[in-house]
């Protein structure tokens, strides 16, 4: 489930009361699956840019359908990708560090999938923020994606179109329509970029260097709230972005959710008890100090993620440097989306393209410094 954030904060899964006038297909989908019609008791929604409802069935089973964009034509190319993936995740074991909570079935004229719920699971976000995604999870996130980019997809009908973001026409200026949609503080988000002529061409020579590079089955949208941690069982969710891609993309994503947390550490430190609120009047030694400290912290996770990452796949010689790039680039990123619903920029954002920057201007001098080692062998 996809959630928008709308505070310098990343959002937790939120649950909203919602009802099922609107869209009859959700039951029609559940009663061809012999499953039932969802029982209005307790049915409960995530947060999120799509619509979506959790609860009971009459059968007794819990489900969680889900809504994904359809185009103007009716198709849905989200839909598409999503069960792309699912077609190809049938062939992993039992076993796999891969897991997915289990597809039911589609109403691909609706656009809507149905999925067993995971009852009390906690997305990444929520994880993240309380300090509990510590190195033995971050270790099965590597081994998860790893194992995502090393799956065979031969035979298999997956979107090889490139990934949309970053948008390089935007580099330059925005479309109208795109202006229009977005608050005052994306904008000056997009102009620290725009502004920036070093950074706009680092971002076009890493997309050339994208293009060039091998090319596997990404998830290609990675961020802590498409993880879900159950029961002690470390899920991956949420593929409408699903491609033939730069495998270093997920790489960098995650290397990026971690230094953005670290940043955001720095004005509200979290995981911790009685944590301070947003100090955005922090002196310069301050700032200097707890950024030290969030980076001391959260190294240490992307080191357990990369060990993971390669005791499943051994990765081309040039992936760590894409991935930093990326990981600048998700920094950017990060920093756009959290701007949703402001009217001017906050610290956390100027520091996140500060460190954003640094990373897409210069990638392979972080590769040691986030202890991106050399690989030696994968132990498959």
């Amino acid at each position: 489930m996809t959630v928008t954030a709308s505070t310098v904060q990343p959002a937790l899964q939120r649950y909203r009361p919602t009802e099922l006038d609107t869209a009859p297909e959700v039951n029609e989908l559940l009663e061809r699956l012999g499953l039932g019609r969802f029982l209005p008791d307790g049915l409960t929604a995530f947060g999120g840019r799509n619509d979506n409802w959790a609860g009971t069935t009459v059968s007794g089973d819990q489900v969680f359908v889900k809504t994904v964009a359809r185009a103007p034509d009716g198709t849905s190319p989200e839909l598409d990708r999503t069960l792309a993936y699912e077609e190809l995740a049938g062939r992993l074991p039992v076993d796999s560090p891969l897991r997915s909570p289990a597809h039911l079935g589609t109403h691909r004229a609706a656009a809507i999938s149905a999925y067993r719920l995971l009852p009390g699971a906690r997305s990444g976000s929520e994880v993240a923020l309380d300090g509990d995604f510590d190195d033995a999870l971050c270790r099965e996130a590597g081994r998860a994606v790893a194992t995502l980019h090393g799956l065979d997809a031969n035979g298999a009908e997956i979107d090889a179109g490139e990934a949309p973001l970053p948008p390089l026409g935007w580099l330059e200026a925005f479309p109208w329509s795109a202006l229009q949609e977005r608050s005052m503080a994306q904008i000056a988000a997009w102009k620290l970029v725009q502004d920036d002529a070093e950074v706009v061409a680092a971002l076009h020579l890493l997309r050339d260097r994208e293009r060039a590079a091998p090319r596997t089955p990404a998830h290609c949208d990675l961020r802590f709230d498409q993880f879900i941690h159950h029961e002690g069982t470390l899920y991956l969710c949420d593929w409408e972005e699903f491609r033939i891609a730069d495998p270093a993309r997920d790489v960098g994503a995650f290397i990026g959710e971690w230094l953005f947390q670290a940043t955001y550490s720095v004005f509200a430190p979290t995981g911790a008890p009685n944590a301070p609120t947003l100090g955005f009047d922090l002196t310069h030694e301050e700032i200097i100090e707890r950024g030290s400290a969030g980076l001391r912290r959260h190294i240490p996770r992307v080191a357990a993620f990369w060990q993971g990452y390669l005791e499943r796949r051994d990765p081309d010689a040039g992936l760590t440097e894409r991935a930093v790039g990326f990981a600048g680039w998700h920094m950017y990123d990060r920093l756009i989306a959290t701007a949703q619903a402001h009217a001017t920029l906050n610290p956390v954002a100027r520091a996140a393209a500060g460190i954003g920057r640094v990373l897409l201007l210069n990638p392979s001098a972080a590769v040691a410094t986030l202890r991106l080692e050399a690989h030696s062998g994968s132990s498959r």
